[in-house]
């Protein structure tokens, strides 16, 4: 039977998470380990936590609105995908295993906290690349819009984060900090709309799926809700580079501890 201690403890992640999420992106990587300390199996686990942060990801959403506003033609060409990414990422899910799924997880984690560690880098080559292409018309305006890579790339990611979603806003900012020529914070506010709708349409199927703890979603939703908003407020005022840093040290923190759990 689950405690009022286990609800509050499952509260403060959500909490947490919501906040970091907003911020930089891993909250995930907070609120399912405990979920999973708390005795939820970790498909379950999972699935409960993708329903119960949705509103958190709509409260920085909400904080992040004026910068938001700025991405709107970029969100137009994304959110389809977007979605059935996240679709497709929550149906993978379900049939899969535990013990599959266990497996994969601090790898992809992993593989995201690289990929953000190693942004700057990687920009600076493929900025430098298309200067000097020399199919490019004199008269061609620049442009740092890779759509279709970026469609691809935010695609999969998607699919990922429909799957499990811890570290899915860390590779949400790798992937559009590699291919659109912005800055983190602006990165940030675009990656937080992405993630909301990636996971408002996990959770339309998981909610169908018999996996959901609603008794964990009933407090970790309005916690994350608040935890987003206010996460949303401070996501523009953060050191880029210390964001970044936080968030990777972070991640890898928890990916080890999965490795060896």
């Amino acid at each position: 039977m689950t405690s009022v201690s286990d609800l509050v403890f499952a509260g403060a992640g959500a909490l947490a998470a919501g906040g970091i999420n907003a911020i930089a992106g891993g909250g995930t990587l907070v609120s399912f380990p405990i979920l999973v300390a708390l005795g939820v199996p970790s498909v379950h686990a999972n699935a409960t936590n993708t329903v119960a942060l949705c509103p958190g990801y709509f409260g920085g959403a909400f904080a992040q609105r004026a910068t938001v506003g700025q991405h709107k033609a970029r969100l137009r060409r994304l959110l389809p995908f977007a979605g059935l990414g996240g679709l497709l990422g929550s149906i993978l899910l379900v049939i899969t295993s535990d013990s599959v799924f266990r497996n994969l997880v601090p790898f992809l984690i992993l593989m995201a906290c690289g990929l953000l560690g190693f942004q700057d880098g990687i920009k600076k080559r493929v900025f430098a690349h298309r200067k000097a292409d020399p199919s490019r018309s004199a008269t061609q305006k620049p442009t740092h819009e890779a759509t279709i890579p970026l469609i691809i790339s935010v695609f999969a990611a998607s699919i990922y984060g429909g799957y499990f979603g811890a570290g899915l806003g860390i590779m949400l900012l790798a992937v559009t900090g590699l291919l659109l020529d912005d800055e983190l914070p602006k990165l940030n506010a675009l990656k937080t709309v992405l993630s909301f709708v990636i996971n408002v349409l996990a959770a339309s199927f998981l909610v169908f799926s018999g996996k959901v703890e609603w008794h964990f979603v009933a407090v970790m939703a309005p916690a994350s809700l608040v935890g987003g908003h206010f996460g949303g407020m401070l996501a523009g005022k953060m050191n880029p580079k210390v964001m970044r840093a936080i968030v990777i040290t972070f991640g890898v923190a928890v990916a080890v501890k999965m490795l060896i759990w």
